[in-house]
């Protein structure tokens, strides 16, 4: 059994946190002041994976993985970008906030009963976690910025 609606909308997620994550970056390679990148490099390679991820497990299901991240992609990025304006401790919050958000989708992913065991196991073991180890990094930047 599997539930593509759930897989997709995960991709989208990740899709989303790359492009936050590449903004981001941008930014404090611009603003050398901003420093950080060296701890947000790391996460934003992770997303990649997770992308690579969940598209090749939506190929093996038979379909097509989203190639954007849609709407909400723009509203992160726009958000992303504000931020980003506002300086480093606004924009390590909204990558932040992303995170937690991200976390609650693979959570709540897991719940579906049509998901199948092989993205269930991708979640457990290897997404979620990661997510919430990015959420711990931020933590740790936040409070350093304090």
């Amino acid at each position: 059994m599997h539930n593509i609606k759930t897989v997709d909308k995960l991709l989208k997620d990740e899709l989303a946190a790359t492009e936050t994550y590449k903004q981001a970056l941008d930014k404090l390679r611009e603003d050398a002041a901003l420093g950080e990148s060296e701890y947000l490099m790391p996460i934003y390679e992770a997303h990649k994976d997770a992308v690579s991820s969940l598209q090749a497990q939506i190929r093996q299901l038979g379909e097509t993985p989203s190639e954007g991240s849609g709407a909400w992609g723009t509203w992160v990025e726009i958000l992303q970008g504000s931020a980003n304006m506002l300086g480093k401790k606004a924009a390590l919050k909204v990558l932040q906030e992303g995170e937690k958000n991200g976390a609650e989708d693979y959570e709540k992913a897991l719940k579906d009963t049509e998901l199948s065991s092989n993205i269930r196991s991708l979640i457990e073991t290897k997404l979620l976690p990661a997510q919430q180890a990015h959420i711990r990094t931020l933590d740790r930047l936040l409070d350093a910025a304090a």
